[in-house]
């Protein structure tokens, strides 16, 4: 998330409580998550495993609870607070807040058909000929390509499935980011896209999603890729072009699926894989070692029946 207008280090260091640990001064132009950072925003890191990668990565402050062992390039700084998880939320709520009260109302091309029924939030963007069929929930820093075809019952925008576990629960990381919908894009109904945390949900010119497909926050799905019924997508995920996904893929987070590549139906992706290969299992593999492993599989039974026999 971009803010509005630069602010003081100074300010963000009041509204969280925070010790400084590094420069003191300078401005603050973005809150994001430390794949999405550029030079001035504050990023966070809660355990030890991601404090160094914080800090070395292009973010300009990092919100952590202990700086035991930190090394902190020159011109960066250390915000040390007891709770990295909530200071971070306590920034995202006071700064999309100020956005949100400032956001324009929906702007909805002449030509596009939105059915009266669906709902539309601010700032919302809708291009020329787009249609969106009834019940479809379009939710705030929604923007919507020309030539979209949005089918029944979607949810656009919905908040991040994002939880730091606590004692007594979960809490909820706030949602700031987007969700970005190019043009000749087409989502079959009871589809569900997240928004980024802090940055884009992205789905590519002229990607085809099937009824009940899941993409989760942050994702970035590339052009003409084809999504078949209920896939599920986990954040922070890449499809390059002309990715195909057939029927009940399930895809782990954090990883990237080569252009190209096609997996099929009920397979499972652990993590990334090359473009250009199909793809079956689970954990998916190349389908020609996957369909052989299962053929030896079948066999099984009648090997271990020969050598039965053979023992008696």
């Amino acid at each position: 998330m971009k803010l509005l207008k630069e602010v003081e280090l100074a300010e963000i260091v009041e509204l969280i409580g925070a010790q400084v640990i590094g420069v003191r001064s300078g401005l603050v132009n973005g809150i994001n998550e430390i794949h999405k950072v550029a030079a001035g925003d504050v990023t966070f890191a809660d355990h030890p495993k991601y404090y160094q990668a914080a800090v070395d990565s292009a973010a300009t402050y990092v919100i952590v609870d202990n700086a035991e062992g930190i090394e902190i390039p020159d011109g960066k700084a250390l915000l040390l607070v007891e709770h990295p998880f909530d200071a971070f939320n306590t920034l995202s709520a006071k700064y999309y807040g100020e956005a949100m009260d400032r956001a324009e109302k929906a702007q909805i091309h002449a030509t596009a058909l939105v059915h009266p029924t669906a709902s539309v939030a601010e700032d919302v963007r809708i291009g020329a000929r787009t249609i969106v069929h009834a019940n479809v929930s379009i939710c705030a820093g929604v923007h919507i390509g020309e030539d979209v075809v949005i089918q029944a019952n979607c949810v656009i925008g919905g908040d991040a499935f994002y939880y730091k576990k606590k004692a007594d629960g979960y809490d909820r990381l706030l949602s700031t980011g987007r969700v970005l919908i190019e043009d000749r894009v087409e989502i079959g109904s009871l589809c569900s896209i997240d928004r980024g945390v802090s940055g884009d949900t992205v789905i590519g010119y002229g990607t085809k999603l099937d009824s009940q497909v899941h993409v989760a926050h942050g994702c970035v799905i590339g052009r003409h890729c084809l999504i078949a019924a209920q896939v599920g997508i986990a954040g922070k995920t890449i499809l390059e072009d002309h990715v195909t996904l057939w029927g009940q893929v399930g895809v782990n987070k954090d990883l990237r699926i080569g252009e190209g590549a096609v997996v099929y139906a009920q397979s499972g992706v652990p993590k990334s894989i090359a473009g250009g290969k199909v793809y079956f299992g689970s954990p998916v593999k190349e389908v020609r070692t996957a369909f052989r492993e299962l053929a030896a599989l079948g066999q099984l039974p009648d090997f271990l029946r020969d050598n039965r026999s053979r023992g008696k």
